[in-house]
């Protein structure tokens, strides 16, 4: 029997029930799960966003996940290059990429390697981009509050 190898990918910043059940379902395709964190200098590159975790904890976090296997730094924004690297069978993406310009070149792109794309719901209750705008928010409203504690 041959060894299913699957590879999810993720910021995995601010980790929520959303992170949990993508590497939850993809363990459950795949008999090792390789979770890639994408470095805070790819998130920066490809996102344009500053990661609130460091990457160093975000591996921490997610290699203590009981369902990852493995757990790597994402480093390179070409998805095949990552391929080449770890040589996975399957990769695991949330839906919110199905049929969208980027999904579709991955899946061409993969399916010249013989790697399967498989697609899962995204979590529609909880994302970090919803958590990132509340911590901004409360930031914002505390702002006035410490500036005025600064002068006193």
């Amino acid at each position: 029997m041959t060894r299913r190898v699957g590879y999810a990918a993720g910021a995995f910043d601010l980790f929520h029930i959303g992170h949990l059940n993508i590497l939850k379902h993809a363990k459950s395709e795949c008999d090792y799960l390789i979770a890639g964190v994408v470095s805070d200098e790819m998130l920066r590159l490809t996102k344009g966003i500053e990661p609130v975790i460091p990457l160093a904890e975000r591996l921490e976090i997610v290699s203590h996940i009981s369902f990852v296997d493995e757990a790597v730094a994402e480093t390179v924004p070409d998805k095949l290059d990552t391929w080449r690297e770890l040589r996975f069978d399957v990769f695991f993406k949330g839906d919110d990429w199905r049929g969208t310009e980027k999904g579709l070149r991955l899946e061409r792109e993969f399916a010249e390697v013989g790697v399967e794309v498989v697609y899962f719901p995204y979590t529609m209750s909880t994302s970090s981009t919803t958590l990132r705008r509340a911590l901004d928010a409360l930031s914002a409203s505390a702002a006035p509050e410490r500036l005025e504690a600064a002068a006193h």
